[in-house]
């Protein structure tokens, strides 16, 4: 016999809150502790009082990504039933991208951020990263000590992808600060305005200075797009450009100062940064829990009936851990992490560029880094829906300044 919809729920009527500090800390324990409980569908709150169910299988969360006719991204039906100040909201809320829309709208959206991908130099990637990553480097190489979060991949991302973007500073500081807010969760509704207002700031200054930047293709690609959809695509190009491959640069960092099979690996050749990058994306995605979708109608999962307009939410680092598929990911890259179906990522290709572009650039300069505190003190930032190093302090000998590009 099939479970209930209802049955979703543990033995006491409790679910696993996905907010608690324990998760943020030591996901794969409670990955571990889901799985046991649950096995591959387990019922959690997203916040207090707002219920999903989060997928922890690999073949399962495959089968949900590929199949958007039962599994529909557009979270509309869900959000006329959570109150204007859920806390989510600004996170999951309906707007005009890809990653929110299906069927049509979800491939004109994405046709229009896919052209514009499209007219990105790849080749020139490696000397936009060298370009802001030296200074960075210059400013700390002679002091024999670090902080690579703050120093460098937060900067140094926060630098290219406003090159990329052709986006002047007094901007991008600005929807910095909105994005920040929205993932700590603190904030969230001021810091989501906050974001909008500094990208129709953007549009207005390259509308009237174009150039060659992703902005500019945008808006010459997306000619048949109105005002607010131009807003909601660029906001997708910065919000989810910036964040994300800050903590693939941090995290990768992270394997390499504390695995030494992987560190080792790296600096003798054995191994590449590509190698270390993607042992990341399998155990430590930085978006671990961000496919959301919406069935329309109770859908029978597994023996399991997941109701009609609750979240569903594929989890990319709970999908990855899965038994299943255990075992050396050494130069396997059929993990999770840039999602899956018709929604998987656009711009992996970019972002693995840059990642690995500016792990080479410090290692070349520093190659003997060392973490300054014991790798069980390091700190995470909280929220389950990013997953990054806080802090990364480091020890090296001091070197002297590169020569700028």
């Amino acid at each position: 016999m099939f479970s209930h919809p209802s049955d979703l729920v543990t033995g006491d009527g409790q679910r696993v809150p996905l907010y608690a500090l324990e998760f943020g800390t030591e996901p794969a324990r409670v990955y571990r502790t889901m799985r046991e409980a649950h096995g591959a569908l387990v019922p959690v709150e997203l916040a207090p009082g707002v219920p999903a169910t989060l997928v922890i299988g690999y073949r399962t969360g495959l089968g949900i990504l590929n199949d958007p006719e039962h599994f529909p991204a557009d979270p509309r039906p869900w959000q006329a039933t959570v109150p204007p100040d859920c806390p989510v909201l600004p996170v999951l809320q309906w707007r005009p991208i890809p990653m929110r829309s299906t069927g049509h709208e979800h491939e004109r959206l994405r046709a229009v951020v896919a052209a514009a991908l499209a007219d990105v130099d790849l080749h020139a990637i490696n000397a936009v990263v060298e370009r802001n990553a030296v200074p960075l480097i210059n400013a700390f190489c002679s002091a024999g000590a670090a902080e690579l979060v703050a120093e460098y991949s937060a900067p140094l991302v926060f630098t290219v992808v406003n090159e990329l973007l052709g986006c002047p500073p007094a901007i991008s500081e600005r929807a910095a600060d909105g994005v920040a807010a929205v993932l700590e969760g603190s904030g969230a509704h001021e810091g989501n305005r906050i974001f909008e207002d500094a990208i129709r700031q953007l549009l207005q200054y390259r509308r009237a200075t174009p150039g060659a930047d992703i902005t500019s293709s945008l808006l010459r690609h997306g000619a048949e797009l109105s005002d607010e959809e131009l807003v909601q695509q660029l906001s997708v190009f910065y919000g989810v450009g910036s964040e994300p491959v800050q903590a693939l640069i941090a995290n990768a960092l992270r394997l390499l100062l504390t695995d030494h099979q992987f560190g080792d690996g790296v600096l003798a050749g054995t191994l590449s940064t590509r190698d270390a990058i993607d042992h990341v994306l399998f155990h430590d995605p930085p978006l671990p829990n961000n496919s959301f979708t919406y069935p329309r109608r109770p859908v029978l999962v597994d023996g399991v009936w997941l109701p009609a307009d609750q979240p569903v939410v594929v989890s990319l680092a709970g999908c990855n851990q899965d038994p299943e598929i255990a075992g050396d990911h050494t130069g396997n890259r059929a993990h999770l992490a840039w999602s899956a179906g018709p929604h998987r990522c656009p711009a992996r290709s970019l972002a693995y560029l840059i990642a690995q572009n500016a792990v080479d650039q410090l290692l070349d300069a520093l190659p003997e880094l060392r973490l300054a505190v014991p790798h069980d003190e390091l700190r995470w930032r909280p929220g389950p829906l990013h997953r990054t190093p806080a802090e990364l302090p480091v020890t090296f000998e001091p070197a002297a300044r590169l020569p700028l590009p």
